[in-house]
């Protein structure tokens, strides 16, 4: 039982001047987070209501450290809280740590907590934790979590970008190991965590929901069910689970969470009091349930038919598309041929044509990922990767015919996602390959299942291939072409992200991550060529809802409702 080792705290809920987590930061989150704009007359603080949702699909689990679909971020992120967050300038901020300090080789980060963070567990789990309801989260909890990062057993997706914590190579070869990792409590609130080598990332890794905090009690307790039902999680951020049930037969499948007043003060308030989501079987679904007023916002890679004078949409542009080549294709496994598709990609002819939605891709990491506030492609201009050169396309042709010995390319089709792009902007490049090479290179238009299983099968010569990374990082998008089969070629057998890991200044990190872009880009498997967009859709009575494109998350915590 949980309670036979943790003491017992008396909490009196009403008494304000107790310093309970401050979560004011929050408000701003991160740069690539999105805060709706209220309209009309405001009534009041906005404050207390109740919000409806809908989750496009069940929540896969509620495990920080193992969880990637968007449905199980939103509601990590709205009942977990870490050391560290991103500001709205893109900066690091405290959160659950009052303050921390960095050793002056960049080795050793110790972080004091907060003492008035804590773990809040739904009073009809008693027979879990009998009839305590709070107690603190200390620096064990951290401790834990890091080291489930890394357990091999665990099969966490987020152990590569861990790498740099020191002794983390023995522990994620030998769970016997764990001791090995340098993540210390040195007492309940002090933490020290020790790096291999000096890591500029640090700090944004541990501002990512697979930092954040797991009692090692309660998740033994749990015994194999942690983040599966809602009576194997608890909270300690802004909300808690109060209910979850889902039957994959039935339709009244729903998730609801109520606010969590104990992680609360007096400067800063959890505005909604409730939050209602149900669970649908497809992003369809979730947009229906906005036109029936049951969803009062909802995330998706196309907003086509919303007026945006009757509703907020904003979106960032955090997904690259890029031209993918299968390796066993008889004519683009030549790699003069795939060059001379490349260098003929006139990605300026689609200025005027692309909108907002859309913008011409000439790298791999996109306009929303950010380096202390700044975009990425700010501080490393995308135009040294521009290759455009029609008379160089043409001898690569000529090159890439000898080389097969043919006389003419036949046609294929580049298969693309409908449901992620609209695939008329490729038209205007298929014109232009047409005209400077007289190769026809064709469009298929694919459901989402359809894309996904051509893919896997192997079964195209090209691919329309969208590239997003599990957080707002370059690191994040790199690593897609270590774990995603069809972005290996691109990057090759040797690839790895230790260069970037090891970067220990802002300055190197950018030459890190320009470099890898470079590396993947001169061996011609993955052509980059549009940025998109991804969006969050609100009512107009809402503002202060907070979306963060890269995990899918919908934050809920300072959303106000002036219906």
């Amino acid at each position: 039982m949980v309670v036979g080792a943790i003491k017992r705290l008396e909490i009196n809920v009403k008494e304000k001047e107790r310093k309970i987590i401050s979560l004011a930061a929050c408000a701003v989150m991160c740069l690539t987070c999105m805060t709706g704009c209220g309209g009309g007359d405001k009534k009041g603080s906005g404050a207390g209501h109740m919000y409806s949702a809908a989750l496009a699909y069940n929540p896969k689990s509620l495990d920080p450290q193992y969880a990637t679909d968007p449905a199980s971020a939103t509601v990590i992120k709205n009942l977990y809280s870490g050391l560290v967050m991103k500001d709205e300038k893109g900066g690091i901020t405290c959160c659950n740590a009052k303050d921390y300090s960095v050793s002056a080789d960049g080795c050793v980060y110790t972080f004091h907590l907060r003492e008035d963070n804590y773990w809040f567990f739904d009073e009809n789990n008693d027979d879990i934790i009998d009839d305590d309801e709070y107690f603190p989260v200390t620096a064990d909890d951290y401790v834990f979590a890091l080291r489930r990062i890394l357990d091999p057993n665990m099969h966490s997706p987020y152990a590569s970008e861990f790498m740099c914590l020191s002794g983390s190579r023995l522990a994620r070869d030998n769970a016997h190991s764990m001791e090995a990792l340098e993540v210390v409590a040195k007492d309940d609130y002090t933490l020290e965590i020790t790096l291999d080598y000096p890591c500029a990332e640090f700090l944004s890794l541990l501002a990512t929901p697979a930092a954040y905090p797991c009692n090692e009690e309660f998740f033994l307790s749990t015994k194999g069910r942690y983040g599966l039902d809602d009576r194997s999680v608890m909270s300690n951020g802004p909300f808690y689970v109060r209910q979850w049930y889902y039957d994959p037969y039935g339709n009244a499948n729903i998730l609801y969470m109520r606010k969590n007043s104990v992680n609360e003060n007096e400067k800063y308030e959890i505005l909604p009091s409730l939050l209602s989501f149900s669970i649908e079987k497809s992003e369809a679904a979730v947009k229906q349930c906005f036109k029936d007023d049951t969803a009062e916002c909802f995330s998706s890679t196309k907003v086509g038919g919303y007026n945006p004078k009757k509703y907020h949409i904003t979106g960032y542009k955090a997904m690259t598309l890029g031209l993918v080549f299968n390796p066993a294709d008889k004519y683009y496994s030549n790699e003069n041929l795939r060059r001379a598709v490349a260098l003929a990609a006139d990605r300026e002819a689609l200025k005027g044509e692309t909108g907002s939605d859309i913008q011409s891709a000439y790298g791999i990491i996109p306009p929303a990922v950010d380096i202390v506030g700044r975009s990425y492609r700010e501080l490393s201009s995308e135009k040294q990767f521009d290759i455009f050169d029609t008379k160089a396309a043409a001898d690569a042709l000529a090159k890439a015919k000898s080389e097969l010995k043919i006389n003419s390319v036949e046609s294929v089709k580049i298969i693309v996602d409908s449901s992620t792009v609209d695939s008329r902007y490729l038209h205007v490049l298929s014109q232009h390959w047409q005209d400077s090479l007289g190769i026809y290179i064709g469009i298929e238009d694919l459901t989402t299942e359809e894309f996904s299983e051509r893919i896997e099968s192997g079964n195209y010569s090209i691919a329309l291939y969208p590239v997003k990374g599990d957080f707002n990082s370059g690191l994040a998008v790199l690593d897609k072409f270590r774990t995603t089969d069809c972005l290996k070629k691109a990057a090759g057998d040797d690839f790895n992200t230790d260069n970037v890991m090891k970067s220990s200044s802002v300055t190197e990190l950018v030459n890190s991550y320009t470099a890898a872009e470079k590396s993947i880009l001169d061996k011609l498997w993955f052509v980059p060529l549009f940025y998109k967009s991804t969006y969050l859709v609100a009512k107009e009575d809402n503002e202060d809802i907070i979306y963060d494109p890269f995990t899918g998350s919908i934050d809920y915590r300072i959303a106000k409702n002036y219906s």
